[in-house]
Parts: structure tokens; sequence; C-alpha cells
């Protein structure tokens, strides 16, 4: 049910999809920060961003080291304010053109539907490989991304302090830098990197425990954001509230003992798109072959209560992630229970694997025809 202009209306269904997403839109993470109450400026988190804010030739202080600061630290120096990024601790950070040359490149050579699709191929194999060697080869690849930062930026920077991870690669996100704007931003003395620790805000900017005091105008808390399962929609199975962290995933598309009920979670170390097209292909033959068996429900089953629960994303240590980890789902240590990060095997499995795979139980229960009557006397009346 939704409201709409104060009137609640029904939507009935036989099959619910969520794409949702996972963020939670209203709130994201900010941790108390002693003295807040003291600052004399703006305090900002990215998520409630004021329409009006004027930071021209202010001082303004980012905290955070993630994509969100990455991302408002270059824009803001180049708009006139003098952006200090104050950061606990490195992320890796990866200049990238903001306009594929290889794209441009053959699009002047090729049909555009070939064009598209060489490059589509390209790019998915380039990330694939980058992941893989970085789970092989972590220290290699660590050296060499720290290595590409060190020759973007002036000597006078202290890469080791400020650009060398504590982490390897894609333990974490790595943050794409478009067009060196990030360095180009340190560089030309517009912005600054810090890494220290806050002790407490002052009333006109912060004071690190190394003693150091950043003045400030304006804080800008990119300290994170939240996780949330299925929109916060509140799921229920036949009036029984569903807590998605005691259910496993199913093939990345469902859940255990949940019926008629998919959803769309995209890759942390590749492009979002790449697993929502499969799941999506996956959820239509899901449909079709229920049409088929003239099943009315489809629930994937556990056949295993004492399954390990691992967490949603293995191998992955962002705080948002290691936060949530009690009310996200969970991987099993077997398939189809398992999240597998990897879309070669993922799209064989979701678009070509049996959908009737023994796991997967069809069903036409007699509740299910009364309730289709009273789907469509609903539909009727609205």
């Amino acid at each position: 049910k939704a409201v709409d202009g104060g009137k609640e209306r029904h939507f009935a269904a036989r099959f619910l999809f969520m794409c949702a997403g996972y963020y939670d839109y209203d709130q994201g993470y900010k941790p108390d920060f002693a003295g807040e109450a003291d600052f004399g400026g703006q305090i900002i988190h990215p998520q409630h961003w004021p329409k009006d804010l004027d930071y021209k030739g202010k001082k303004v202080t980012v905290i955070g080291s993630g994509a969100t600061a990455v991302t408002i630290v270059p824009v803001m120096a180049e708009q006139g304010a003098q952006v200090t990024m104050l950061q606990r601790s490195p992320t890796y950070m990866v200049s990238r053109p903001a306009i594929d040359p290889f794209s441009k490149f053959v699009r002047k050579i090729m049909p555009e539907k070939l064009a598209y699709a060489l490059t589509r191929w390209r790019n998915i194999n380039m990330q694939r490989f980058t992941y893989w060697y970085a789970r092989r080869n972590p220290a290699k690849l660590g050296e060499k991304l720290v290595n590409m930062a060190r020759e973007s930026l002036p000597a006078s920077v202290d890469v080791d302090t400020h650009f060398v991870p504590k982490y390897g690669p894609w333990e974490q996100r790595l943050c794409l830098i478009p067009d060196s704007n990030m360095f180009t931003a340190i560089t030309e003395g517009k912005a600054e990197v810090v890494t220290d620790h806050i002790d407490h805000f002052t009333k006109t900017g912060i004071q690190l425990k190394s003693g150091k005091h950043i003045e400030s105008d304006i804080i800008i808390t990119a300290t994170g954001l939240n996780l949330v399962t299925m929109g916060k929609t509140a799921i229920s199975v036949d009036g029984k509230a569903i807590n998605f962290g005691e259910h496993f995933n199913y093939k990345g598309v469902m859940f255990n003992d949940i019926p008629n009920f998919a959803s769309v979670f995209g890759y942390i170390n590749a492009s979002w798109t790449l697993k929502t097209d499969i799941v999506a292909d996956y959820v239509c033959r899901l449909l079709w072959k229920m049409d088929d068996k003239n099943a009315l429900v489809a629930t994937p089953v556990l056949d295993d209560p004492d399954m390990p629960k691992l967490p949603f994303v293995t191998d992955f240590s962002s705080g948002y992630f290691a936060r949530s980890f009690d009310s996200l789902p969970k991987n099993g240590d077997r398939h189809p229970w398992r999240v597998l990060q990897n879309y070669t095997a993922e799209k064989k499995i979701l678009t070509q694997d049996p959908v009737d795979d023994g796991v997967m139980i069809f069903s036409a229960p007699a509740f299910a025809g009364a309730h289709r009557e009273a789907e469509e006397t609903l539909i009727a009346a609205e």
C-alpha cells in the first residue's frame, strides 16, 4: 500500500522484484566528534547538501578519503575554495581519462554497434583482470598504483604518508580520479591532504591529535554511508516479519525460504549494471519456468540449516559493510548459496544454467489460487 495525497492505495502482485539499491538515502554515517557544538561554521554531510552553499574563497575541510571525498575535493577547489582532505588512513587512487580514448578511437573506424560491443568486452575483461591480479599479487599492484600517484604529484607531497593504504588493492574500493583532477588540485596548491586523527572540533576548525590545528569555515563530513536492505521496506511472509540477516542469498538474486521474491545487488568490483543485466535475465527465465509448470509459487529451499553464515560480501573490509553485517543477507559456503563476485561465472549461472535445479521448488498451493482470486477482485475494485 502507498499513501498518495492522503489516500491509501493498495497494489497486488504475484511476484515482487526489488530494485531499491542498498544505501540509506535518509541518513549517512557520521561518527560523533567531540566539540561539534563549539564549531562556529557550517557542518555538512554530503547527503544533505544545501542548495545555496557558498564556499568560494573559504577554507573547507573534507573529512574522509573515500569516493565521496575524492569527488568533492577537486570540484570545490576548482570553484575557489581552499580545501583540506582530512583522512585517518589513505585510499588507493587511480587516475583514468574521463572519456575513454579506446572507445573514441574504435567509434571512428567501426560501426557504432560493433564499437560498443568491443569497448564493453574490453572494459569488462580489463576490470576482471585487474581484480584477479589484485587478489593474487596485492603487493605488486599496490606498488604500481602508488607509483602512478607519485608520478602525478609534486616532490613536496609525502606520498608514503598520504597515499599508501594499510590494506591491499580491492580489499576496499579503489577511488577513480577522472583526468587526474584530484592530483591537479594538490599540485596547483588548491587542495592538500592531511593524514591524522581528530581530537576535537574547536570554534575555528579541527584540533588534531598530532597537535596541528586545521582552520575551517566549512566542515564536510564525507564519513561514509549506511546500508539498508530492500530500501527499508518491511517484508513479511504469512504475517511473519523477515530479517534478511538470517537468510542466505540464492544465486545472488533470491533468498532461502522466501517465495516469489527477488532483488538486484550489483558488483562491488565491477560495473553495477553488469549484475543488473543478468539478474533481470534470470528473473525473466524464472517467471517463464513458472508459467511452463503452471506454478504460482517459486521458493529456493535451504536443505542445510547449519550452513555457516558468511559475510554478504567476502574479502572486502569497507566500514559500511562491516557495520551492516547483522542486517545484510548471508553467503553460504557452497553453490547456489554463495555470491561469487565473478561476472563470467555468474553470467553462466543466471543466463544458462537450468532454473529448475532441484533447489528451487515450484508449487501451486490451494491458498495461492484463492489469493489470486482476491487479487483480481482487489484490482477490479481499484
